[in-house]
């Protein structure tokens, strides 16, 4: 800001533009003091076009200015220096009562595992022992349960997503579900389930595959496709062989296909 000031004084060797130097001066080391008034910030007395007299750096270096200055609050109204996380704001970690806060903010979004919790907590600089209480105490009235999270997590992502049993697994390990609960989740999708489900997608991707592919290249694709979203090799040659024969493409598949 000093020095976009400055350049706009450097072109004027008159007496006239003498005076300007000396009171843009003043204005200078008011604003860096962060007491110059919004109104007079960039301006000079002789410039004859509005636009010239107040650039758009300008306004930027006022802006910058009044936050420099300690003003008490931002041009959206809040106090200056509020964040929506007092962590982030810069106390010293935070309260239990803050996690609290924080977790309700991302059960919000969805659910989450307990896991989860801990590392956005961890991520936003919660001491441990504090985002330990706050997650048992979300805990103890049910708003935190991997169990549950483990089975509302499989119902959805094998339904609208096709995700396999193999898949689901490894998602629910990744988010930190003990090994047991998870177990639990999967073992809700049967193996009838799960063949159905394989052959729902098998079935839509064979509509968009062109009619004169390779038998070999088909198959290859569409076991593929399976394998991606976590079904196993023998189920998956076994939907895929069973919707080809339902459309006449007979042969017999080499399970050593990749």
């Amino acid at each position: 800001m000093r020095r976009r000031l400055e350049e706009l004084l450097s072109g004027s060797g008159s007496p006239e533009g003498v005076r300007v130097r000396e009171q843009d001066s003043e204005l200078v080391r008011r604003a860096e003091g962060g007491s110059v008034a919004p109104d007079t910030m960039g301006t000079r007395p002789d410039a004859s076009d509005p636009q010239r007299a107040r650039p758009a750096e300008s306004r930027r270096g006022r802006r910058g200015a009044r936050g420099r200055s300690g003003s008490s609050s931002t041009d959206s109204g809040r106090p200056e220096g509020w964040s929506a996380d007092p962590v982030a704001a810069g106390s010293e970690g935070g309260t239990v009562e803050q996690a609290k806060e924080a977790c309700l903010r991302l059960l919000a979004v969805r659910a989450r595992s307990r896991a989860e919790l801990a590392q956005r907590l961890a991520a936003k600089g919660y001491a441990p022992e504090v985002s330990e209480r706050a997650l048992d105490r979300l805990g103890e009235v049910g708003l935190i349960d991997d169990a549950a999270f483990a089975e509302q997590w499989v119902h959805s992502r094998h339904t609208f997503s096709g995700k396999g049993k193999q898949a689901l697994a490894q998602e629910l390990r990744r988010k930190g579900v003990a090994r047991s609960e998870a177990a639990a989740a999967l073992d809700a999708i049967t193996t009838d389930d799960e063949e159905a489900r394989a052959a729902e997608l098998v079935r839509r991707k064979l509509r968009s595959l062109p009619r004169e592919l390779d038998r070999d290249k088909m198959i290859r694709r569409l076991v593929g496709m399976l394998a991606r979203r976590g079904y196993g090799q023998s189920m998956a040659y076994r939907v895929v062989k069973a919707e080809l024969a339902d459309r006449g493409i007979e042969g017999d598949l080499d399970e050593g296909i990749d």
